[in-house]
Order: C-alpha cells, then sequence, then structure tokens
C-alpha cells in the first residue's frame, strides 16, 4: 500500500496558498477577456443559451479538473500538467499537453493584451500598443516573483474586482434598467459558438498543479474545495456581466469589449468604473494564466529550477513576447483568439486528464488524500469528451463556413 508521503521538491518549488488565495486564483484566471468578450459573442445566440452553456461547460470542465487533482495527489513531486501528463503517457502526451496549454495560454495572452490595449486607449487618449505596455509593467512583474506573490495579489485584486462589478450590476438593475427583450430572445442556430466560448471562460484547469503545490505543506484535502468554490463563484460571474453589458446595451450596440458600451450606457462614472473591472479582470487572469504558463515552460523544457535566473528570464521572455507580436500582427482578433484557443485546447483538456487519472490510479506513487468517485465512472468520461471534442469540430466546420459563426 503506498503511503500519504509528503511531496518532493523538484524544479518547482514549494510555495504556501492559503484557501481563499487558491479560489481568487481560479477566479482570477477564469475571470478576464472571456467575459469581457462574452456579451458581445452572444448577441445572436441570446443569452439563455448562455447561461444553458455555462452551467454545462462549468460543470464537465470542474470534472476535469477534479481529474487532473486526483492526478497531482497520486504525484509525488510537484510537476506542471506536461510533466504529469510525460509521467503517466510519455512523450507524446507530454507534448500534446504543453500545446494544450501554450494554445491556450497565448490566446488568452493575445486577448488580454488586445483588450487592455483597447481599454486603456479609452481611457487615457494613449495608443493601443502604449497601452498594452503600461499593462504589462504590473503583469510581468508579479509574474516574475512567482507562486507566493500572485496568489496574494490574485486575492487583493479579485476582491476588488468583485466590489466594483457588483456596484456596476446593481446600478444597472436599479438604475436604467435592464431590457427584458435584451435578456429573453435565443436563437439555437448560433448555439454552439457560445459553447467554445463558454469552455474557454473557464479556463482554470491549467492552475490545478499550482494549487497542488500550494497546499502541499499544508490541508492539500482543501484542494477540492477550492476547485469547486472557484469555479461556482466562475459561473455566476460569467452569468452576470453579460446579462447586464447586454441587457443595457442590446445586441446591436454592444461592443466587442463590452465593459465598453456598458460603461458608456450608465455614464460617465460608470465608464471608468466598468473598464478599471476590465482591466482588473485582464490583470488577475493574465497573473494566474501566465504563472502557470511559465511553470509549464520550465516542466516541458527541462530547466534546471524556474528560480535560476537565466532560465527564469526565458521562460518569462516566452509567456510575452509572442502574445504582444501576435495582438498587433493582425493576424487575430480578440474574440477570435478566444474562440479558436478554447475550442482546441478543449479537446487537449477533456481527453488527457482522463488518461493522467486512468494511469495515476494504475503506477502513482503516493496514496491520495481524496478521489473523485463517482464522477470518474467511464460514461461521465466519455460524455466529457464528446463534448469537448464536439466543440472543436463545430469550430474547424466554422471556419471553413461549412456551419454558422456565432457572431
Amino acid at each position: 500500500m503506498r503511503r500519504k508521503d509528503k511531496f518532493e521538491q523538484g524544479a518547482l518549488r514549494i510555495e504556501p496558498l492559503t484557501f481563499w488565495e487558491a479560489v481568487c486564483i481560479i477566479v482570477g484566471a477564469n475571470i478576464g477577456a472571456g467575459i469581457l468578450s462574452l456579451a458581445f459573442g452572444i448577441r445572436k445566440a441570446g443569452w439563455p443559451l448562455l447561461v444553458l452553456w455555462l452551467l454545462v461547460a462549468g460543470v464537465f470542465t470542474t470534472i476535469s479538473m477534479l481529474y487532473v487533482a486526483e492526478t497531482t495527489l497520486r504525484t509525488k513531486k510537484p510537476l506542471q500538467l506536461s510533466g504529469l501528463a510525460e509521467k503517466y503517457l510519455g512523450q507524446f502526451g507530454s507534448w500534446a499537453m504543453f500545446a494544450a496549454v501554450a494554445i491556450n495560454s497565448i490566446g488568452c495572452l493575445i486577448a488580454y493584451t488586445n483588450g487592455s490595449g483597447k481599454i486603456l486607449s479609452s481611457l487615457l487618449g494613449v495608443a493601443p500598443t502604449v497601452g498594452s505596455l503600461l499593462f504589462f509593467i504590473p503583469a510581468v512583474v508579479v509574474i516574475w516573483y512567482g507562486l507566493r506573490v500572485t496568489g496574494v495579489a490574485e486575492k487583493f485584486i479579485t476582491f476588488g474586482m468583485v466590489a466594483l462589478v457588483s456596484i456596476l450590476i446593481i446600478a444597472s438593475i436599479a438604475g436604467p434598467g435592464l431590457k427584458t427583450a435584451f435578456l429573453t430572445y435565443f436563437n439555437w442556430y448560433y448555439s454552439i459558438p457560445v459553447f467554445n466560448l463558454a469552455i474557454f471562460c473557464y479556463i482554470a484547469q491549467y492552475a490545478v498543479p499550482e494549487l497542488t503545490r500550494g497546499f502541499a505543506e499544508s490541508d492539500v484535502s482543501q484542494l477540492p474545495q477550492a476547485i469547486t468554490t472557484g469555479m461556482f463563484l466562475t459561473g455566476i460571474l460569467l452569468a452576470l456581466v453579460p446579462m447586464s453589458a447586454l441587457g443595457l446595451s442590446g445586441p446591436e450596440k454592444v461592443t466587442e469589449v463590452a465593459t465598453i458600451a456598458w460603461g458608456q450606457a450608465l455614464g460617465q462614472w460608470a465608464f471608468f468604473t466598468a473598464n478599471t473591472f476590465a482591466l482588473c479582470a485582464m490583470l488577475t487572469s493574465f497573473w494566474a494564466v501566465g504563472e502557470t504558463f511559465l511553470t509549464n515552460i520550465v516542466d516541458r523544457l527541462k530547466f534546471s529550477s524556474e528560480w535560476n535566473v537565466k532560465d527564469r528570464l526565458i521562460a518569462l521572455a516566452l509567456v510575452v513576447v509572442p502574445p504582444f507580436w501576435l495582438a498587433y500582427s493582425g493576424l487575430v482578433g480578440f474574440v477570435g483568439a478566444i474562440y479558436f484557443a478554447g475550442s482546441f485546447a478543449g479537446v487537449i483538456m477533456s481527453i488527457v486528464p482522463v488518461m493522467m487519472l486512468r494511469e495515476a490510479r494504475k503506477s502513482g506513487d503516493r496514496e491520495p488524500e481524496w478521489t473523485c468517485g463517482a464522477i470518474a465512472h467511464p460514461l461521465v468520461q466519455t460524455l466529457l469528451i464528446v463534448l469537448f471534442c464536439g466543440g472543436a469540430l463545430y469550430a474547424i466546420l466554422d471556419f471553413i463556413k461549412v456551419l454558422p459563426h456565432g457572431w
């Protein structure tokens, strides 16, 4: 019988997180560019279909995250997703997982770069490229200082972000009011692309190994509760923000970065408040995604340590330079980056966690403090894979103009 041995230090250092810091990393990772794109992305499909797909995508993404959680609890050495895939599935699985992390992370970071540039341009009157550079300063500094600093920063900014969005939602309902007609129409013809956007909005799968090493020297049994709490809070915010933006502006006036039109509909004070919320949302997500991407690079490229200065500089450059270049290359737009990144990375994040969990149960080197139980039933695993792969197939058929584009 395997013992519940302590986790071992590796290239990735064990750094402590509290329960609410872990929850805020999940919420911060999820609440980023995706939440700002949803109102625009659903303007043809309608808000009721968004709520449906948020529920479906949220449940199955949480299940996928819990598969990863059990896998990490069966593994002594803290590893990122690509390292876990290498341990349990070999080189092909590892590179497939690393590709999924890279595609989704770069898609996220492109959207944050693009969106932050537009927002700071509208607030400060500077060029979008200058706005993006201003955004990058606090984004990169926190990532440089690692998981512990990221967790603390996420906690403070996430609480502030929730306060700002609560004020805006209350003002929207109590002030001009939300038009029922804008929130009750729906069109199944444009439904499936909304599912792909919803998958992207729940992107915190990549943070699970980070949370495990954050709890490794405290109470690691808190991990599944932190995951489910963070995902539940995410789902509420993902439904309420586009509800307010779309309910105020309507499908014809909602903008690609929704808080711009949302703030304009409420007045000057709300314009600044809404876009401050948007910047906080992008910043918290940039921190979580960037930190996770950096440690995946360290893990997959076999760097000696995440805290070797040369290795960390190389990894950080790989995190920040490609997204900035792609954001201003004209090759991909804000919602497009979100849509395709969510679609294709979702395939890997449905299949590989299932395979890793099965292998970890056979050859893991720790006895886990928690297991998935009934949610790991083969029928649930099959449905997870079918849903996520179906979303990616739709994206391909959308791209070649066989099926309708969502927006």
